[in-house]
């Protein structure tokens, strides 16, 4: 694995949830919520800007100046900065965040923006330094700029010592395959396309990703909700939306297949997510202590081998993907 990867552990923090995101919450249950991952054993935070206007890095760095700062790895995300509104009407966030709009969202791969962007996350976590920064979602808005652009300014930043290490995040295998070989990334953030349900980014990307010593970070791997109950719910989502009935389907014939083993689904999710040998870290967001107690649980529980034999019999797991 690249070198210049902090050591991430297992199972990372992914702070979308305490920004806010589709609901409020209070301060002191967000705090909650960073500290059970703490004692969990979670040493790996995973914000940025686009959660919550900025709340997300706030209380993860209110949180984190707390702790010993050679004892946990931080990473933020570049490509959209906040601007400030000249008048604030009240409203609230168009993004599915709870918060009010009183700055907004504007992309900016030039290397005037990406240095602007560490230096506002710098400022809105009050730490020193940010270990990781991901150009996030350039496919959503310009992906020959973000790697003509935003990437090579983001080389600059590791050269000078600014950051550790550099990647980008997106839910495109595609976009993100344009990245590794458009740049001397580091690591990926790796959005839903490698998880129990469906593995595109088993095809080229992962393998491309070895051989070039770029480390993945995995995230949404219970794909929108979907995987995360030991039970599949008649109305889960499937990418943000209402799960097609063939995904509805497969979902719950692997949810099944995880009870007659004793294994809830979840679990089997986690730590399918976490096996193959390109991936450094699973990130997983919470909303409170309750839910990252319990995923740190799934990521520990014991899944025996016979599991994975019976879903690659039943046509629903590759052979080749099951990774001792």
């Amino acid at each position: 694995m690249n070198s210049n990867i902090p050591q991430l552990g297992m199972l990372g923090f992914g702070a979308a949830g305490i920004g806010n995101l589709y609901r409020a919450m209070d301060n002191d249950v967000a705090a909650a919520a960073l500290a059970a991952g703490w004692d969990a054993g979670i040493r790996y935070f995973d914000t940025a800007p686009h959660y919550g206007l900025g709340l997300s890095e706030r209380r993860v760095g209110a949180f984190l100046s707390g702790m010993p700062r050679e004892e946990f790895v931080i990473s933020t995300k570049v490509g959209r900065v906040l601007e400030p509104v000249a008048n604030p009407t009240g409203a609230k966030d168009a993004e599915g965040f709870d918060v009010p709009a009183d700055v907004v969202r504007r992309w900016d791969p030039s290397e005037a923006g990406i240095r602007r962007s560490i230096e506002d996350s710098l400022e809105r976590t009050g730490l020193a330094s940010i270990d990781i920064a991901y150009l996030h979602d350039p496919d959503v808005f310009d992906l020959q700029a973000g790697i003509k652009q935003a990437l090579p300014a983001l080389v600059r930043l590791r050269e000078e010592g600014l950051v550790k290490a550099i990647g980008v995040g997106a839910n495109s295998a595609d976009a993100l395959r344009d990245c590794v070989l458009g740049s001397d990334l580091d690591i990926i953030m790796l959005a839903g396309r490698y998880s129990l349900l469906e593995q595109p980014a088993a095809v080229d990307l992962m393998p491309l990703c070895l051989e070039r010593g770029v480390g993945i970070a995995n995230v949404g791997v219970y794909n929108s909700g979907l995987l995360a109950r030991p039970v599949v719910p008649e109305n889960a989502n499937y990418n943000y939306a209402p799960a097609p009935a063939e995904i509805l389907a497969r979902a719950k014939a692997l949810a099944a297949c995880c009870d007659e083993f004793g294994v809830e689904l979840p679990a089997a999710a986690l730590q399918f997510a976490v096996s193959h040998p390109a991936v450094c870290t699973v990130v997983v967001g919470a909303s409170n202590a309750r839910q990252i107690t319990e995923t740190a649980a799934r990521m520990a529980a014991a899944i025996p081998a016979e599991l994975w034999t019976a879903l690659i019999s039943r046509g629903l797991l590759d052979a080749e993907l099951v990774h001792a």
